[in-house]
């Protein structure tokens, strides 16, 4: 095999080797410079080193340092190597701070780090050139007879040996022979259920720019099918609205994603036990945390360009349902999720969806008056667009929420369970637009479906922080309607002594725990 090719198989590896050398060096050579022998520093450093190192790499390897055949630009791996080195100086110092490692030497750890981060610049620049130059000879070489679909979707052809006449070339793959080699035969199956997959008015892609979406022939398309994942796309909703324009009325979105559970079952399955959960730990804060944070987006999107995002199932398809589609179905085929969507409307304007740790959302106040109540976010982005559909799909509770709702992620579970997503409503009493006891700040949805006799009673009093359901015991969408009418009948004859008298109860009940959180 020749080195070239060799190389271009490999290279990942031999660039990791090659970035530990650097690290070790690097610490080798600050080592040196102390005025204490390496036999006395070595085996006092060794240790944090090892550690050191491994958060090193495995943050690299994460925000994909190592792939050096895929950056399109020099200064995407400046970028690249600079916010690494500051996300690793950033963890080191917090970990030495936080933990009072006052024994080990301030310059031999940063000296490390920015010596490293010099030679790094000008190693993996010189080895960037290398590979770029090897990769493009390389891929004239690729195997013979590959089906490919070109970074362009609109030529989606059998890429063959240049060498080869064109009597050898043979014809265009069909769309079941791209469909079954890039993503299986089940999947083609799933296709097939939905749509004539051969059909001229389905358009088969493989791409993860809006451009080449709007770029497609023809207008109104009957169906669009996706092959790349929703995690690779940098602009989602631009995508999605692209995709809406250029269907007809009523035509069919299908696209996959690999959703959370997906992801840690993938990292799971590829790495043994004493590292798995290290690795699923940094790529939940690089690629869940860091998007979502304001001010390190950029980073992370320079870095990445937005691939191989973790993104939930409920944040594709509320972002879906928010760009004018309405859900049909989804199905978990080999690990991925595939989704089938029908266009219903056009997209909306979701400048202002929910996104953040604190979000506000619309609930019918004193006399009937919007107003934004705040609360913890419990549910993934984009979950508001998803509430007709999971009642649709699973009706209510026994505790008066959606059933099975797959909207709550791990954290909004247990602070649902001890009530701490309330808190922030306090803003909402010191504004006076609630008080501590009162009605639930209802949805308008939910509030129309309430009996009319409650709804007329409801609007002439400001919504609560307890609601009269935690004081009564009375859970569930009926008993609950039933506490707020009990409530309110007392409040009318006597307003203060009724909200004293169910403040006292509610604390009394959620401290014996005898009533559970929604």
């Amino acid at each position: 095999m020749q080195l070239d090719k060799l190389f271009y198989k490999y290279n990942k590896i031999f660039i990791i080797l090659l970035d530990l050398a650097l690290v070790s060096l690097s610490f080798l050579i600050l080592a040196w410079i102390k005025p204490y022998t390496i036999k006395f520093i070595l085996p006092h450093y060794y240790t944090p080193f090892v550690i050191f190192a491994i958060i090193w790499l495995l943050i690299s390897f994460l925000l994909g340092k190592y792939e050096l055949s895929d950056i399109k630009k020099p200064i995407h791996l400046w970028v690249a190597i600079s916010s690494i080195t500051f996300i690793v100086l950033s963890i080191v110092t917090i970990l030495l701070f936080a933990l009072k490692l006052n024994s080990y030497s301030r310059i031999i750890v940063f000296g490390t780090i920015v010596l490293c981060y010099i030679l790094e610049l000008i190693t993996f620049r010189i080895f960037y050139a290398w590979i770029r130059v090897n990769t493009d000879k390389y891929e004239k070489r690729k195997y013979d007879d590959i089906l490919i679909i070109e970074k362009d979707p609109l030529f989606i052809k059998r890429k063959v040996n240049p060498e080869k006449s064109d009597d050898q070339n043979g014809d265009e793959p069909s769309k079941k022979e791209v469909i079954t080699l890039e993503s299986g035969p089940d999947v083609f199956e799933y296709f097939s259920e939905h749509v004539d997959v051969d059909s001229e008015s389905i358009v088969l892609t493989s791409t993860t720019t809006p451009f080449n979406i709007e770029n497609l022939t023809g207008h109104k398309l009957k169906a669009i099918i996706n092959l790349k994942k929703v995690n690779d796309l940098r602009f989602i909703n631009k995508f999605f609205a692209a995709v809406n324009h250029k269907l007809s009325d009523t035509g069919l979105f299908i696209g996959c994603l690999e959703t959370n559970k997906q992801r840690y079952f993938r990292i799971s399955s590829r790495y043994p036990i004493y590292i798995r959960q290290l690795i699923i730990f940094f790529d939940y804060i690089i690629n869940s945390v860091l998007p979502n944070v304001f001010g390190l987006r950029y980073i992370y999107y320079s870095l990445t360009s937005g691939v191989k995002r973790t993104i939930s199932k409920a944040e594709v398809l509320g972002r879906l349902v928010s760009c004018g589609f309405e859900i049909i179905e989804y199905k978990e085929i080999n690990n991925l999720t595939y989704f089938v969507v029908i266009k219903t409307g056009k997209p909306e304007n979701t400048e202002n969806a929910s996104y953040g740790t604190l979000f506000k959302m619309p609930r019918i106040g004193k006399d009937g008056q919007i107003i934004h109540v705040y609360k913890f976010r419990t549910m993934y982005p984009y979950s508001e667009y998803l509430q007709d559909y999971v009642l649709r799909l699973n009706g209510y509770s026994s505790l008066g929420k959606p059933a099975d709702d797959f909207r709550l992620t791990k954290l909004g579970k247990f602070m649902r369970k001890y009530w701490i997503d309330e808190l922030p409503q306090l803003v909402n009493v010191l504004r006076g637009e609630m008080i501590l006891v009162g009605i639930r700040p209802l949805s308008l949805q939910v509030f129309e479906d309430y009996p009319d006799d409650v709804k007329m009673m409801r609007i002439r009093y400001r919504p609560g922080c307890i609601p009269p359901y935690v004081s009564l015991l009375k859970q569930g969408m009926p008993q609950s309607i039933e506490a707020e009418r009990i409530y309110l009948l007392e409040k009318e004859k006597n307003p203060f002594s009724t909200d004293l008298k169910y403040f006292k109860l509610a604390i009394y009940n959620i401290i014996t725990n005898k009533i559970r959180s929604a």
